[in-house]
C-alpha cells in the first residue's frame, strides 16, 4: 500500500513545515557530506573524520536533555526559529572558512559541534510539535512522510554535493546550503504558536529528572532508544565513506551517502502497511537485525553497484526501524512529557551515530576499512539478540495497548489537577 498522505492535507502547520524543511533539509546534506570530505582533503586521516562524531556528540548530549526540558516550557515556534537563525550563521561561517587559502581544520570541528548542539535544542521542540498539529492517529503515516521528506533530501543532494566537491571545491555546497536555509526560515515564521500548556513543568533539573524516570519506567521505550542505538554504535559506516570512495573515485562519495537513503525513501514510499502491524517492539527488533546483515554483506562486498546495493538494502531496514519507533513515541507518550522525551530520544537516535562514526573510524585506523564495516555489522545482530532476550515486555508490545495507557495517565492527570 503507498503512503498516506492525509497529515499533508489536514494540517496546514505540517505542510509548511513539511516543505519547508524539505527544501532545507537538500542544502544541509550538502554540508553533511562535504565537511567529512573536506576533513580527509585536508587530513588524509579516517581518524580525524570519525572524530567529527565526537565533536558533534558532546553538545548534542548535554543540550537534548536543556532543548526537551524548553520544549515542554515554552512556545515551540520560537524554539525553532531561534535555532533555524543560529544553525544558518554556522553554515556562513563553514562558507567562510572553506573560502580560505587554507581552511581550518579547527573551525570545522567548532561548527560540527554549535551546528548539532542547536540540534540538540531544536529537535525537541520539532519533535513535540508534531502531535499539537497533526491528529495522533496518522503518526504512522507522519513518520513515513518525514522519511521521505529527509530521503529526498538524503539521495539527491549527497551525490550533487560529492560532483560539486570534487570538480569545484566545498565553498559551492556550502552556499547552497547556506541559501536553501531560506525555506526553513520562513516555514518557522508562518506557522502559528504553539504554547506551552498552562500546567507545563518549568525547565529545570527536577522536569529533566522526572522526564528520564519516565522514560526508564516504560520496557517499550527503552526498547526503542537501546535498539537504535545499539545499531547505529557498531553498524554505522558513514565515516568510512570518503576512503571507501579513494578505490572506486572521488565523486563516487556522493553514491555512498545516497545509497542508505534510496533503501529508506523506498521503505517509506510502501509504508501503508505499518499501520496494520500492532506489534511494534517485535518489527524494529527484526528490522535492527535485518540492518546488521545488510552492514555484513556491504564490508563483503568488492565491487561499486554491489556494495551500493547492500547499503540500500540497510537504509530500507533502517527506516521500517524509524517507523515504528516514531510511531511509539508519539502515539503514547503524554503530552506533558513530550518535549523532554523528545531530547532523550534524540539522544537516542543520534549517539549511535555520531559515536559509531567515530567506533568505525577508530577500527578501520588501526585494522582496515572492511574489517571495521564487517565486525560492526556482527555486533548489531548479536547486540540486538541480546537485547531482545533483556526486554521482553518489548517484543511483546502492543500499539493498542500503548495508545489506552497514554489516555489514561492523561486523564489521572487531568484529574489530580482539577483536584488541586
Amino acid at each position: 500500500m503507498l503512503i498516506d498522505l492525509t497529515p499533508l492535507k489536514i494540517s496546514r502547520d505540517y505542510r509548511y513545515l513539511f516543505f519547508g524543511q524539505l527544501v532545507s533539509f537538500f542544502g544541509s546534506m550538502m554540508s553533511f557530506v562535504v565537511v567529512p570530505i573536506q576533513m580527509y582533503q585536508l587530513t588524509e586521516s579516517t581518524l580525524m573524520v570519525g572524530l567529527i562524531g565526537i565533536a558533534e556528540f558532546v553538545p548534542m548530549f548535554v543540550l537534548a536533555f536543556i532543548g526537551g526540558a524548553l520544549a515542554d516550557a515554552v512556545d515551540r515556534r520560537k524554539m525553532l526559529r531561534l535555532t533555524e537563525v543560529g544553525q544558518t550563521i554556522v553554515t556562513a561561517i563553514l562558507l567562510g572558512n572553506s573560502l580560505l587559502p587554507r581552511p581550518q581544520i579547527w573551525v570545522l570541528f567548532v561548527c560540527v559541534g554549535i551546528h548539532a548542539g542547536l540540534a540538540g535544542l531544536q529537535r525537541p521542540s520539532f519533535e513535540a510539535l508534531i502531535p499539537r498539529i497533526v491528529p495522533l492517529e496518522y503518526m504512522s503515516a507522519v513518520s513515513a512522510l518525514n522519511s521521505i521528506r529527509y530521503n529526498v533530501g538524503a539521495i539527491l543532494s549527497p551525490i550533487i554535493a560529492g560532483f560539486i566537491v570534487t570538480g569545484f571545491g566545498a565553498s559551492i555546497a556550502y552556499a547552497i546550503d547556506l541559501i536553501t536555509f531560506i525555506a526553513s526560515l520562513v516555514a518557522v515564521w508562518l506557522i502559528s504558536a504553539v504554547p506551552p500548556a498552562p500546567d507545563a513543568d518549568q525547565p529545570s533539573f527536577e522536569s529533566i529528572k522526572k522526564g528520564f524516570r519516565y522514560a526508564l519506567s516504560r520496557q517499550e521505550l527503552l526498547g526503542t532508544y537501546l535498539i537504535d542505538i545499539n545499531a547505529m554504535l557498531f553498524g554505522m559506516p558513514i565515516a568510512l565513506f570518503p576512503a571507501i570512495a579513494a578505490t572506486y573515485g572521488g565523486a563516487s562519495v556522493g553514491f555512498l551517502f545516497s545509497a542508505i537513503a534510496v533503501g529508506a525513501l523506498i521503505a517509506g514510499l510502501t509504508s501503508g502497511w505499518a499501520k496494520r502491524v500492532h506489534r511494534h517492539g517485535l518489527a524494529i527488533i527484526l528490522a535492527a537485525g535485518l540492518w546488521g546483515a545488510a552492514i555484513i554483506f556491504f564490508g563483503l562486498a568488492n565491487n561499486l553497484w554491489l556494495a551500493l546495493f547492500f547499503l540500500g538494502a540497510a537504509g530500507f531496514f533502517d527506516m521500517i526501524s524509524g517507523i515504528f519507533r516514531m510511531t511509539v513515541w508519539n502515539q503514547t507518550i503524554p503530552t506533558h512529557f513530550r518535549g523532554r522525551l523528545a531530547g532523550i530520544e534524540m539522544i537516542s537516535y543520534l549517539t549511535g551515530p555520531m559515536l559509531g562514526n567515530a567506533e568505525a573510524g577508530i577500527v578501520a585506523h588501526f585494522f582496515s576499512v572492511k574489517t571495521s564495516i564487517i565486525s560492526g555489522g556482527i555486533l548489531t545482530i548479536l547486540g540486538t539478540i541480546v537485547l531482545a532476550i533483556l526486554l521482553p515486555k518489548f517484543i511483546a508490545y502492543d500499539g493498542r495497548e500503548g495508545l489506552k495507557r497514554k489516555e489514561l495517565e492523561e486523564a489521572e492527570r487531568n484529574n489530580l489537577l482539577a483536584e488541586n
